[in-house]
């Protein structure tokens, strides 16, 4: 394959489905040169032409090459059943990741970093915690929850308890009848949605000048709130074994869970509070430059 500075359209296969992804790779790319590569991921429930793109390609102008794709049940990527929020899958995929990254001709193998932004910050830390072969972590605006958090968001353990038996209805449906039920994944009205919050507040998701782009058809599937409930992203910390930064801010989504996994890391470590909102870490100036240069510089330092 021809490989082009700028955007590449890429397929790799995970489990058995194939995944489509995007490859940025710097202006003064040289195909002869070895170089490292970050893997991108972005929030929950989204595609690679959200969060994810925005930062890969602010990693390739930092002159890094820069992976994004589409889990499995998301965007162009297959697997059944869709807009499936489940993050055992996800860590698979950004395992499978990493294997496909290798086999391309500039990348050296030893030199893989990973990116999460939002909700795949946990994945990304337990694949890191995991694999040997990922070499260094950003977590940018990280949602790393455990029980405790996820009752403060939820509506405590009654609120938490209600969108389990959600789910649990919803599974049995599928699997008696293969009928999948979705929800709006952001959404100011439906109680059932997975961000239900004022329109003011989600305006990314809401927004097509924003995160709502035609990619993305704004659904969640009722059948994730169990795994995603039951989902501990801070005891990930507990495998990182490898140099990690967290960007947040004091005033974005649930920064107790990363101050939860702040100190469980053992890990050389760094955090950097800036102010902002969640969504502000998206696609907000001075938010995303500021948050990729940070990311950029703790790369080029460990990888």
């Amino acid at each position: 394959m021809q490989w082009t500075s700028g955007k590449n359209d890429v397929t790799f296969e995970s489990e058995g489905v194939t995944l489509k992804g995007n490859l940025f790779l710097p202006t003064d790319f040289d195909p002869a040169r070895q170089y490292p590569i970050i893997l991108v991921t972005g929030s929950w429930t989204t595609v690679k032409e959200q969060m994810a793109n925005l930062y890969a390609s602010r990693m390739a102008a930092e002159g890094i090459p820069a992976l994004t794709f589409d889990f499995r049940h998301w965007g162009e990527s297959g697997g059944a059943p869709r807009q499936y929020e489940y993050p055992p899958d996800k860590i698979q995929d950004i395992l499978n990741a990493v294997t496909f990254a290798q086999t391309l001709p500039f990348v050296d193998a030893e030199r893989i970093g990973g990116l999460g932004v939002c909700a795949s910050s946990g994945y990304m830390a337990y694949a890191a915690g995991r694999d040997p072969r990922i070499k260094a972590l950003t977590l940018l605006a990280p949602w790393l929850h455990d029980i405790e958090i996820m009752r403060s968001v939820y509506g405590g353990a009654e609120g938490v308890a209600w969108r389990i038996s959600l789910a649990d209805a919803a599974k049995a449906k599928y699997e008696a009848a293969g009928e999948e039920e979705y929800v709006p994944a952001a959404s100011p009205t439906d109680a059932r949605a997975g961000m239900n919050f004022p329109a003011e507040f989600i305006d990314y998701y809401l927004n097509p000048t924003r995160g709502a782009v035609p990619q993305w058809p704004n659904q969640f599937n009722i059948m994730s709130w169990r795994p995603w409930l039951e989902f501990d992203g801070t005891v990930a910390a507990d495998g990182v074994r490898v140099p990690t930064l967290i960007v947040h801010g004091e005033n974005a989504a649930i920064p107790e869970g990363a101050r939860k996994f702040y100190a469980r890391l053992t890990a050389p470590k760094e955090i950097y509070w800036m102010p902002g909102i969640q969504f502000d870490f998206y696609d907000q100036e001075p938010n995303v430059t500021k948050s990729a240069r940070a990311a950029a510089n703790h790369f080029k330092l460990t990888l």
